[in-house]
């Protein structure tokens, strides 16, 4: 049956992305809509994940005043489920004014279980309480989808691996790579590498030296200039955490219509089949 519902929705997909017809339009006019009774009931709703983090006096104001699981907000919630919803059959909830629906929801609160996707960024700096670290356990262990985005370097991995080990043990849930023969890279775009997207600040130096990565993440770092895709697998082989390592989806998506450049080199051909094909594994799955 599901082998089924993914072939209906893979022809139903919109095939190619008219990079230039894209660019810039955001929330502006109407486009065709696509039949989606293929998935009676099943809304998806970006749900981003408010946690607890260190600060330092190297933070960024607003990281300090909000946390690093802000960043980027709310544009890179709202333009990918705007793209989510023209480039797939998938139900995205809408508020009553017909604005698209993102929330912001804690490990620990009980509201996490109402969405089957969840986002988090920046966990370099990220220090779960052991109430969070409980939620997230419990949300993973009955069927959730995490997926982890925007953090570059040794140190913020090392922070991640440390965060994760608390919540899933690494002996019986260990981070893998994921390989690009899996369906994760296939579902939707046809994705031949791991996608290591800039974020627009970068993507200046990008234009006169060619280098994608965070050029302060990869000078000294061991793995700091190559992105990687990892994975949590649960007791049953379901993909139950992706981890985006070197790489900057949501700037792809919150500054697509900031440059031209910028959207046809990362957002259109890179950040946003990535997350595209992220989300409808999630949702499929």
């Amino acid at each position: 049956m599901m082998r089924i519902l993914l072939a209906c929705l893979l022809v139903l997909l919109m095939p190619e992305w008219d990079v230039d017809a894209q660019f810039g339009r955001r929330r502006r006019g109407p486009i065709e809509r696509m039949e989606r009774d293929i998935f009676p009931g099943n809304t998806f709703t970006f749900c981003r994940i408010e946690y607890s983090n260190y600060t330092g006096d190297d933070d960024w104001g607003y990281r300090r005043r909000r946390g690093s699981w802000s960043v980027d907000y709310p544009e890179s919630d709202e333009n990918f489920s705007l793209r989510l919803s023209q480039i797939t059959t998938l139900n995205v909830n809408r508020t009553e004014d017909g604005q698209f629906k993102h929330v912001v929801v804690r490990l620990d609160d009980p509201e996490v279980f109402k969405y089957p996707f969840i986002y988090m960024l920046e966990v370099g700096r990220m220090a779960l309480s052991v109430s969070e670290q409980e939620g997230l356990r419990d949300y993973l262990l009955r069927g959730g989808f995490l997926l982890v985005d925007d953090f570059w370097g040794d140190d913020a991995w090392r922070n991640w691996e440390y965060e994760i080990s608390q919540v899933l043990p690494p002996d019986e849930f260990p981070l893998v790579d994921i390989p690009l023969d899996h369906e994760l890279f296939h579902i939707v775009f046809d994705i031949k590498e791991v996608p290591q997207v800039p974020g627009l600040g970068s993507f200046w130096d990008w234009q006169s030296t060619g280098i994608t990565y965070e050029g302060w993440a990869g000078l000294y770092d061991q793995y700091g200039s190559e992105a990687h895709c990892k994975g949590i697998f649960d007791r049953d082989g379901r993909l139950m955490v992706v981890v985006m390592h070197n790489t900057d989806l949501g700037d792809g998506w919150e500054r697509e219509g900031e440059n031209y450049e910028y959207f046809r080199n990362f957002s259109a051909p890179k950040a946003y089949p990535m997350g595209i094909n992220i989300v409808v594994y999630a949702m499929t799955h």
